[in-house]
């Protein structure tokens, strides 16, 4: 492991206070998320961030295996925010609208987002997000954010059956792009809105999320435990879950599942 100095490369120009002060970058790691809430558990300070090249053992929602081929950015972030323990699914929210305006930003891409937890462009997922958080007393002791992006490989370095689901930044932009200067914009992003979401003003970052989910409208399949439940999209609401108005015009509120479009 080697611990990225204040005159790395990576560091250099970082306009952050707390995010990104302290980074670990790995040329290989079984997953950063793994690492980072062991990091968390013995005392890592808020905002620290770990990197890797590739991942053995990483994961997405629901223990479902994640590719982390060589060119991705993958990387994972430990915050200390002081909320209930239900409220950290607004942060996966938040990681979202922050990876979606930085790819804006940087690329001038299209991007959006698809609830809980995807950034999309052109419909094709670009970055997948896991948060996972622990609890001590009413509080959570700390929340591990994990970001896995599809940078530098093109599409058939993943699985076949993802082949017409997934993009990369190559794919679309026709060219690589520097993996520091892509880390270094999210970081700073995120500080922006972290610092907005810990004034307690959820309801901006909300606001910008809303704009960036294309799919809210849409007709959606939706697996919910065991359930699913089919209607169109209509909104996110104040605690991040999705409302789905069904056929028979009643609402329904979901709190965790996964979302296909038709």
């Amino acid at each position: 492991m080697l611990t990225l100095n204040l005159s790395s490369s990576l560091k250099k120009g970082l306009e952050t206070q707390i995010i990104g002060q302290t980074i670990h970058l790995f040329r290989e790691i079984y997953s950063t998320n793994d690492m980072a809430k062991e990091l968390a558990l013995i005392g890592a300070k808020e905002g620290t961030v770990l990197v890797a090249e590739t991942q053995t053992h990483s994961k997405g929602r629901l223990g479902r295996e994640w590719i982390s081929p060589e060119g991705g950015l993958w990387f994972s972030l430990i915050l200390r925010p002081k909320i209930f323990p239900e409220d950290a699914s607004k942060l996966t929210l938040l990681a979202g609208v922050v990876v979606a305006k930085t790819l804006e930003k940087l690329y001038h891409l299209r991007a959006e987002v698809k609830w809980p937890n995807d950034v999309l462009i052109d419909g094709k997922k670009v970055c997948g997000i896991l948060t996972e958080s622990s609890t001590k007393g009413r509080y959570l002791s700390f929340v591990v954010i994990g970001f896995g992006i599809n940078a530098n490989f093109l599409v058939s370095k993943l699985p076949a059956s993802l082949g017409d689901s997934a993009t990369t930044l190559r794919e679309e932009l026709d060219k690589e792009i520097s993996i520091e200067a892509l880390l270094r914009a999210l970081l700073e992003e995120m500080e922006y809105y972290y610092i907005i979401f810990n004034k307690g003003d959820f309801e901006t970052v909300l606001a910008e999320w809303r704009r960036l989910a294309k799919f809210l409208g849409s007709y959606v399949y939706v697996r919910s435990l065991n359930e699913k439940v089919e209607g169109w999209a209509t909104d996110v609401d104040e605690h991040g879950a999705l409302i789905v108005k069904l056929k028979d015009q009643t609402s329904r509120k979901i709190v965790a599942g996964d979302v296909t479009i038709r």
